[in-house]
């Protein structure tokens, strides 16, 4: 029987994008349906302008299967809700969802419609294994603390300045809610958007979050902390995972990273409607 084509949809071309649309080309799986990007002369520049879209809103004539998005959250917020009832949905910018109206908005249309909202795993190790215990109601706590050297980090407002005077020694930059953390670092912490995604029980208010500008690394470095319930002798179920991954200095995503979101990507289909992590 010959398999389906898919064709895919890419929204950013930039680091990730770019490398996208090559790994794509290698393949006889998938297709790019179209490339759009802010800036389109990056696009009509390279050996994929023949798919290049220069109006977003007329996404809808290139007939996508599956639309990723590497841009910016503001794309999710105003185009998510449109894209879904197109075509799958694969959202590389997941602290869009911070904004508790657009998380509403297409978790009602991903579960309502015939197409689903993809969330890539990333660097959260473990995503299914805490989607399941939110399922169940025993996930009473959930901490992610991201490491990285100042260069690293793309931030604004107060952390971009306190950032800005780390010379020496590592520096606790924020800990608090992700919804607080996400609007300040909308590039830097979509892996713990997709915890707060996860945990649906505890949701970007109660999981927690932490950034750290060290000095002296050289990857970027997650450590993500479950927290289950007690037994009857009042001892706790908790994971603790630590994920290193080597990182140029100054880039905002690791080495690592690039094979992982396009994996996700391969599995990003065939499971209806609803929100997937994949």
């Amino acid at each position: 029987m010959e398999r389906k084509v898919r064709r895919v949809g890419i929204v950013g071309y930039g680091n990730l994008g770019k490398y996208l649309a090559e790994e794509i080309k290698k393949r006889d799986d998938l297709e790019i349906a179209f490339i759009w990007n802010r800036s389109p002369e990056a696009v009509e520049k390279s050996e994929f302008s023949n798919v290049m879209l220069v109006d977003l809103s007329e996404y809808a004539e290139r007939r996508a299967d599956i639309i990723v998005e590497v841009a910016h959250p503001s794309i999710v917020q105003k185009f998510g809700k449109r894209f879904l009832e197109e075509a799958d949905l694969r959202v590389g910018s997941p602290t869009a969802f911070a904004e508790a109206a657009v998380e509403s908005e297409l978790r009602h249309t991903a579960c309502q419609g015939v197409r689903g909202l993809y969330i890539p795993s990333g660097a959260l190790w473990g995503a299914q294994d805490i989607a399941k215990m939110a399922n169940r109601g025993s996930l009473k706590g959930l901490k992610v603390t991201m490491k990285k050297h100042p260069s690293a980090f793309k931030l604004l407002g107060t952390l971009q300045e306190t950032n800005s005077k780390v010379k020496d020694s590592a520096v606790t930059l924020y800990e608090g809610s992700v919804r607080g953390l996400c609007p300040l670092a909308p590039n830097n912490v979509n892996t713990m958007a997709a915890a707060a995604l996860a945990a649906s029980n505890l949701g970007f208010d109660q999981v927690q979050g932490c950034l750290v500008a060290d000095p002296s690394l050289s990857s970027h470095i997650i450590n993500v902390d479950v927290t289950g319930p007690q037994n009857s002798s009042g001892e706790t179920f908790s994971v603790r995972t630590v994920r290193d991954n080597p990182a140029a200095s100054g880039q905002v995503t690791g080495s690592a990273t690039y094979g992982s979101f396009f994996s996700s990507l391969l599995a990003a289909h065939s499971r209806g409607s609803g929100v997937h992590f994949c």
